[in-house]
């Protein structure tokens, strides 16, 4: 079989099997659960395959017409390079996992069925994307992910919170891909033609007319999927849907789109210093805000969401200096270990039997009542706050290693003044984000918080997803040195500058917080018990904690983010107040401008409606009510029409002699 024929299979099969899944979910129920794990295992097989007989630095192209359209045509083509490849890779691998997880995670959820195949079909549009050789073809992928997340994020619809959120996040995506639709336009106007090699051509001619305009149209698209600031308010929402839903998003597709879409149409950017700027402003922002953001959360998953945008701002960062090699392997390297945070923070929900204990203000004795997921969780948070040998700490260092090369004027093309952003911007990053990495830690396993009742073992399904994940969470960084050929045949070591820094503030950020905590450990709440099973990720709010009179999240005296943000915690709990800003300046308008719409619809165009059939009405009523049957009627109305005729027309005979 062909490398291209094994390429198609990879996103057909879950398709397929998505196909089936929901044919087959309500008639067969017992297909459900193989259909939602064999297809997206073998599409990760069939990716490794293809990863294996491409070997990095060749790069495998076929295509066909697909339509013709008089103009720009529109292609099905493949388009695989070593990062193509890689990322397919990571897809396959975490979409299987979090099928795997998933069969244990929601095995009494009666709306599985529907779930998996959503999720299947999550994974091979984002495998479109990734394969995808013409940007048309690739938009299709691009939506169909959009769709997905709103389903998948609202799959709670019986709670508020998951309707709104799964609605918010499908509109504040949508508000990006508006103007990266046009931005595709646009690019294809210039390069004359969506292939993605064509395009590429283009730049290197030197052929793109508006290549600024182009570029940020496109980062508008981008900054919605990948969540980077301003568009990034949907993802902590986002939280309100299942757990094995946040690590698939957070992790493998969606987020990662927008960052694998500028990596591979890196030339395009990088034409336009002017674009390059506001990506690094935008990724040094991203990264920052969301730290600080990250450590005044008490809801476990927020700060894995909030953590989420920090990394894909590292990975922005990395673009915006140029480097789309570093970008790719902190891509690679945080999917392993932030599938794993969010799965582990599942175990702790499953443990927990209600999903108030997402509140880690209420946590209490699960390091040893979960072993699995403690110790793997614990892998996972140095991996993500950079500490060696995991695999966090080798992939940010390629990213700062690529802002130092940039800001010393060692790339060519790129502003040094992105280079001394993103690298200010992401050693600052790295300090905060030891801090909540270890405020997680502290909090959810050594909490003195309220105790919930134990639920038993975890499911096998789930745990064992966890080891496998633990694995390049802590290895993957090791192996950089032998995926050259994957990332442009660049290497991506650290260098000393760069490892001691980001170390040693990453160490300092820690050091700080588990100070502080000492220092407020003897406030902490006494451990409680709380009599309440639910199912995982039912709503359950804060009624608990209230009815047996815990203290408020926000009120917690043991929380250390409280004391090191000070006056900042407030806004940082609340986003920064980007909501309520968003609020006033966006959506009132909207609000008020749709009232006076219907207002005028109301009352001015329903009036004019209204008032010409009530004319047409009377008018016809008057000539029903002449219709009489009455034959005398008739003739007398005849009579009397001819003598006033009469009478008109010697009148005007007269005046006409007269005259």
């Amino acid at each position: 079989m062909t490398t291209t024929t094994l390429a198609a299979l990879v996103p057909a099969l879950p398709f397929l099997g998505s196909a089936a899944g929901l044919a087959l979910g309500r008639t067969a129920p017992g297909f459900v659960r193989p259909l939602a794990v064999l297809p997206t295992l073998a599409a990760a097989v069939l990716a490794v395959l293809v990863a294996v007989r491409q070997g990095g630095n060749t790069v495998i192209e076929a295509a066909t017409e697909l339509t013709p359209t008089g103009s720009v045509p529109i292609t099905l083509g493949l388009h695989i390079d070593g990062f193509a490849a890689l990322v397919a890779v990571l897809v396959g691998v975490v979409a299987s996992c979090v099928q795997i997880y998933s069969t244990g995670y929601l095995r009494e959820d009666p709306r599985y069925p529907s779930y998996a195949a959503l999720v299947s079909l999550f994974t091979a549009a984002m495998l479109l994307v990734v394969y995808s050789g013409d940007l048309m073809v690739l938009l299709v992928g691009w939506e169909i992910m959009g769709i997905c997340s709103y389903f998948l994020v609202g799959h709670y619809w019986e709670t508020p919170e998951a309707r709104s959120a799964s609605l918010k996040a499908f509109l504040v995506t949508k508000l990006g891909d508006v103007p990266f639709l046009f931005g595709l336009f646009a690019l294809a106007a210039d390069a004359g033609t969506f292939r993605i090699d064509g395009i590429l051509s283009t730049v290197v001619s030197g052929g793109l007319d508006h290549p600024t305009l182009v570029a940020l149209l496109l980062l508008a698209g981008v900054a919605g999927k990948s969540a980077q600031f301003p568009l990034h308010t949907w993802l902590p929402d986002a939280m309100a849907g299942p757990t094995p839903v946040s690590a698939l998003i957070h992790a493998a597709t969606m987020v990662a789109a927008g960052i694998y879409f500028v990596a591979r149409l890196l030339p395009v950017f990088a034409a336009s210093a002017a674009a390059m700027t506001v990506l690094a402003v935008m990724a040094a922002v991203t990264m920052v805000g969301s730290a600080l953001a990250a450590l005044a959360q008490d809801d476990i998953k927020r700060v894995l969401a909030y953590s989420t945008i920090g990394q894909l701002g590292y990975m922005a960062g990395a673009l915006a200096v140029g480097d789309r090699g570093a970008a790719v392997f902190h891509l690679l390297s945080h999917a392993a270990f932030k599938a794993l945070l969010f799965l582990a923070a599942g175990a702790v929900i499953h443990a927990a039997g209600t999903n108030s204990l997402t509140a880690m203000s209420r946590m209490s004795g699960l390091a040893k009542r979960i072993p699995d997921a403690y110790w793997t969780m614990t892998v996972a948070l140095l991996a993500l706050a950079a500490i060696p040998p995991f695999a966090g700490f080798f992939s940010k260092e390629a990213v700062l290693v690529a802002a130092e090369h940039t800001a010393l004027g060692d790339r060519a093309g790129v502003p040094a003044g992105a280079g001394w952003t993103v690298l200010v911007a992401g050693l600052l990053t790295a300090l905060l984000t030891a801090a909540y990495a270890l405020r997680l830690w502290l909090r959810t396993f050594r909490g003195r918080g309220a105790e919930a009742p134990d639920h038993g073992r975890q499911p096998i399904a789930m745990t064992s997803v966890l080891w496998v994940l633990a694995i390049p969470s802590l290895g993957f960084g090791l192996s950089a040195a032998y995926l050259d050929d994957w990332f442009d045949g660049e290497a991506l070591t650290p260098t000393l500058t760069t490892a001691v820094l980001g170390t040693c503030l990453a160490v300092a950020g820690g050091a700080v917080t588990y100070a502080v905590r000492r220092t407020l450990a003897a406030r902490a709440v006494p451990a409680v018990k709380i009599p309440h099973v639910a199912h995982p990720d039912a709503e359950a709010g804060l009624v608990e904690a209230e009815a047996l009179h815990l203290p408020h999240p926000a009120e917690d005296p043991a929380d250390p983010g409280r004391a090191l943000l000070g006056p900042l915690y407030g806004p940082a709990a609340d986003g920064f107040h980007l909501d309520a800003l968003y609020r006033k300046v966006f959506v009132r308008p909207v609000l008020g401008a749709a009232s006076l719409v219907r207002f005028l619809d109301r009352e001015v165009v329903d009036t004019y409606v209204s008032g010409a059939a009530n004319t047409a009405k009377g008018l016809g009523w008057l000539v029903r009510r002449a219709q009489t049957g009455n034959v005398q009627t008739y003739l007398s109305a005849l009579l009397a029409g001819s003598v006033v005729l009469a009478i008109a027309a010697v009148a005007l005979a007269n005046a006409f002699a007269g005259a």
